[in-house]
């Protein structure tokens, strides 16, 4: 049910440039990336329970991350706070659990902004996710004891000539009591052409049932060490260092169709103009920048709150009650579902969104904001932002791909900074 079109990761040149604006563009070469799953059913309407699931999943997600920061440096940035672990409700489980037994249609398949990667000598072969979100690498196990593991690619370490088992342990808890956990190995890790020697990974030997019906077999991180559950340095941190990158960056292009991941630059066919260029706060492991504000037809609603640019994210997140400030600037919006953070508003009249963080306004397009009509033939529609608590402060704000859609975003270790660019 996966791949309308197949993963490609570009090795590229791109030049480098200061902190703001401007940087010539350069030519390089390319990882294509399907579509990630809608929130909108094929009938137009909200996806309510997959919503639901997709931000319990981000506030585990963050969850973790928080407590391998702590593991790691010994402390946390000031006002994040490990939260309790987040759980579906029993009506939404019990949905998508009855969802899971039934055909999928092309409009609503569970696709990620996901591509193959191969791992050991031979190279065996992966479906990952793409994650700026989180910095670890695991895979199924072919030792995998759980039913989930029946329908992936799996790994044996005994096939692999440059296999190394190392000490230590990987473990990820989900709120349905479910883990994702195993050994750790070190082996020779491909992504398009790059290759890694003795990148620490996990083939996990436990997957929680949450990715029962998920295409994808596991995960590639792209943050920062500090994050890391195996306190470990990721992917391209090591591609960086073995000199298998020209540049010490890589680029995002997300998009109904034609999407990809552009590995050691930045693919100049797919922006106009310069990448504007904002530094990283590095002490949380995240690519998070400060300085941002948020408009609602030209009027600033939030300014001066930080942003975690997060691909592994579907939608936007932020603090209650900035949010709540936000959406007092939308005409006719209102909380749609107070228990999960949702607003809705008006069709026929979507907020023209952007965001800044110092330089150019960049705006969501009405689609990429709104997640469908609250119900079938309704004139409302619930918006892409939603407000939710997930212990990372209270002027941290988390952007998925509701805003990653609308830009050429560039993620740069060399000028530890995050840059974006008008889409060409």
């Amino acid at each position: 049910m996966f791949a309308k079109s197949a993963l490609v990761a570009f090795v590229t040149l791109a030049t480098l440039a200061t902190a703001t604006p401007m940087q010539p563009r350069q030519a390089g070469g390319p990882i294509s990336l399907p579509k990630r799953s809608s929130l909108t059913k094929s009938d137009g309407t909200f996806n309510y329970d997959k919503a639901v699931a997709q931000t319990v999943a981000t506030k585990n997600k963050h969850r973790q991350n928080l407590i391998n920061l702590q593991n790691n440096t010994g402390s946390l940035p000031q006002g994040f706070e490990i939260k309790a672990l987040a759980s579906l409700p029993s009506s939404v489980e019990a949905n998508l659990k009855k969802r899971q037994s039934e055909a999928l249609s092309d409009e609503e398949d569970d696709e990620e902004w996901a591509g193959t990667i191969s791992i050991g000598s031979p190279g065996q072969s992966f479906l990952v996710d793409f994650d700026t979100g989180s910095s670890d690498l695991w895979v199924p196990s072919s030792s995998c004891t759980s039913s989930t593991c029946s329908a992936k690619s799996t790994y044996d370490s005994s096939a692999s000539s440059t296999s190394s088992k190392e000490s230590g342990s990987f473990s990820i808890e989900y709120g349905d009591g479910s883990t994702v956990s195993g050994p750790v190995y070190e082996d020779t890790v491909t992504v398009a052409g790059i290759q890694v020697s003795k990148q620490k990974f996990s083939p996990v030997t436990t997957l929680s049932s949450s990715f029962a019906s998920d295409p994808v077999d596991g995960i590639l991180g792209l943050a920062f060490p500090a994050i890391s559950n195996l306190d470990a340095d990721p992917f391209f941190v090591n591609a960086n260092s073995q000199n298998a990158v020209d540049l010490n960056e890589f680029g995002f292009y997300l998009a109904s169709s034609g999407s990809e991941l552009y590995l050691g630059g930045a693919n100049s066919d797919l922006y106009s103009g310069s990448i504007e260029y904002h530094d990283v706060d590095t002490s949380t492991g995240f690519w998070q920048i400060s300085g941002a504000s948020i408009a609602s037809d030209g009027t600033t609603a939030v300014s001066n709150f930080a942003t975690i640019i997060d691909s592994g994210t579907t939608i936007m997140y932020g603090p209650p009650s900035a949010v709540k400030e936000f959406y007092a600037q939308v005409s006719g919006s209102k909380l749609y579902d107070s228990t999960d953070g949702y607003y809705s508003f008006p069709c026929d009249s979507a907020p023209e969104v952007s965001f800044s963080w110092g330089g150019d306004s960049f705006t969501i397009s009405a689609d990429n904001f709104n997640l469908g009509t609250t119900s079938s033939g309704a004139s409302t529609c619930v918006g892409a932002l939603a407000a939710e608590d997930l212990g990372l402060g209270d002027n941290t704000w988390l952007l998925g791909d509701s805003w990653m859609k609308n830009v050429y975003t560039v993620f740069s270790f060399s000028k530890t900074a995050v840059g974006f660019a008008n889409l060409a």
